[in-house]
């Protein structure tokens, strides 16, 4: 990693400061986290990371941050209802949505190319450059004050998510997961009708990028897409063991 200048540094401290942490003891993590591919590839510079690496450390511990600010908050809650709540507020959709209110994509550092096609503001990007914060912020020994951040961040949000039917519908569920993909969304459709007009059985499967990621059959459209979209679900790990035996 080259030295950072102090203008660089600056900003990793405003953002910091702005989410009420201590300064920061290692700048390189930070600049790591909030440097796009596009920068590095664009730029050929090998000896240079991305937010790649602490994404994958930051979604762990985005996941178990979550999941403590809702065992506490819904005593009552089983552990399938606690997982659906939690499949909707870690989504791309929401991250970015929180990355969005405190200015992520302003420091995020991305190549010519990225940075002309509103790379700043395109979901994925803001949800990946979120989760690699969250990263470094573990990396930098602040996971005690990340456990301070997150229910404030998203306290509204889970609150939200708590209040809607999304958390009891598996298709809405899905939907909540796929829609920050650069538009992506579930496409379900109909492949086998059976059985005469008046008792009906459908087919329908659910694919996402074009790959089937989920078939159900049901005596309504409805059904049978509830039934894919939770297969699809279970094909994510987004469902737990009590949510797969039971519908």
């Amino acid at each position: 990693m080259t030295s950072l200048d102090n203008a660089r540094k600056k900003q990793i401290r405003d953002l910091l400061q702005s989410l009420g942490l201590t300064r920061p003891k290692n700048y390189a993590l930070y600049d790591t986290a909030l440097t796009h591919s596009s920068y590095t590839h664009e730029n050929k510079l090998a000896s240079v990371e991305n937010y790649e690496r602490l994404e994958y450390l930051g979604d762990a511990v985005l996941k178990l941050s979550i999941s403590e600010i809702l065992f506490m908050q819904f005593p009552d809650y089983r552990e399938g209802e606690l997982t659906k709540i939690r499949a909707v507020v870690v989504s791309d959709a929401r991250l970015a949505i929180i990355a969005k209110t405190i200015a992520l994509g302003d420091c995020i550092v991305f190549g010519a190319s990225e940075a002309r096609s509103g790379g700043k503001n395109k979901s994925s990007n803001l949800a990946c450059a979120f989760e690699a914060l969250l990263g470094a912020l573990f990396l930098d020994g602040k996971l005690d004050q990340v456990r301070t951040l997150l229910p404030q961040l998203f306290e509204s949000l889970i609150a939200e998510v708590d209040a809607s039917k999304t958390k009891s519908n598996y298709k809405a569920v899905l939907q909540e997961l796929t829609q920050a993909d650069e538009g992506v969304l579930p496409y379900y459709k109909t492949v086998k009708e059976t059985g005469p007009s008046h008792n009906r059985t459908f087919k329908i499967e659910v694919a996402i990028h074009g790959e089937v990621m989920g078939i159900g059959s049901g005596k309504s459209k409805k059904e049978a897409q509830q039934l894919a979209a939770k297969m699809a679900l279970m094909s994510l790990d987004a469902l737990d063991d009590e949510e797969q035996t039971a519908f």
